[in-house]
């Protein structure tokens, strides 16, 4: 990866606070630049993070994305690609990393496998997750910079799910504020408690099923299991979601899927959107127990 920037008017600071704040590195990729990579000012290889950059002075910084992540063999759903990013619509019962190096059938193993058969030496860098049986887009950045991007706040983008829960909501729209953290004694469970994380999400009822409502969410915050635990909170945990109270006779998941994301090419600055259909399992729920108010 290498990137190039020419110091505006005014400039004089240190390289290291150059990259940072007018590059937008991050201090772990700046890290990565400087012990793994090659940082130049006017051509001039630098070692001392404390050279003085000037108005006018090109930077370049280059380092390796290539990883350690074994490829795999296995059939992705590619939404979108170019030379910053791979949009996939992940199916259920895939994961985005392997949990231990023995296990090779993640998402970023199968997007290694892809990159091999194209010849293709990027970075596998998932900006953000989805659970192992949630299903939908998951935006992969070719490289840390662009991963950094687009992931330093959660505004930068605009991430909507649908989903299946049980009962009815009395309104037809609404939001949950509350703070989310682990349950106690559980290593895989959360909750609502006052002393998690900030949690917000706005939920909206686009159709109505005999015991279930088919519900549009966005995410304002990206808590682990947000929307799972949110719903279950209200009182409508998600179909097929046995680990926060959802009936599991219709579903075998979570009916859960990421239907759409939003934001700002990192690349070219114009606005995208994209989208992906429902999942069977979901749409098989849909025709037989929804009706449109």
């Amino acid at each position: 990866m290498k990137l190039t920037w020419t110091a505006p008017d005014g400039t004089e600071t240190m390289l290291r606070q150059f990259v940072r704040r007018y590059g937008g590195l991050s201090a772990s990729l700046w890290k990565r630049v400087k012990w793994n990579g090659r940082c130049t000012v006017n051509g001039e290889e630098v070692h001392d993070a404390r050279t003085v950059v000037r108005a006018g002075d090109v930077v370049v910084c280059e380092w390796d994305e290539t990883s350690d992540i074994v490829p795999a063999d296995i059939p992705l759903s590619i939404v979108y690609e170019d030379d910053a990013l791979l949009i996939v619509d992940k199916g259920p019962g895939m994961i985005i990393h392997p949990t231990h190096k023995a296990l090779h059938d993640s998402l970023v193993n199968a997007v290694a496998g892809y990159f091999a058969r194209k010849g293709e030496a990027a970075g596998i860098h998932p900006v953000y997750r989805l659970d192992r049986n949630t299903t939908g887009l998951v935006v992969v950045a070719k490289s840390a910079k662009v991963q950094w991007d687009l992931s330093r706040s959660h505004d930068q983008i605009t991430r909507h799910y649908l989903a299946i829960s049980s009962g009815h909501f009395e309104e037809m729209e609404g939001e949950v504020d509350a703070p989310i953290g682990r349950k106690d004694g559980s290593i895989v469970e959360w909750t609502v408690r006052k002393d998690g994380r900030p949690a917000r999400t706005r939920w909206q009822v686009l159709a109505r099923g005999e015991d279930c409502d088919l519900l549009r969410l966005r995410l304002y915050t990206g808590r682990t299991h947000q929307i799972r635990v949110h719903m279950a909170h209200l009182g409508h945990p998600l179909l097929g979601d046995d680990l926060y109270g959802g009936p599991t006779g219709a579903i075998t998941r979570q009916a859960l899927h990421a239907a759409d994301v939003s934001f700002r090419h990192p690349e070219t600055g114009e606005p995208v959107t994209f989208a992906a259909p429902f999942p069977e399992d979901m749409a098989r729920l849909v025709r037989a127990m929804v009706r449109i108010p």
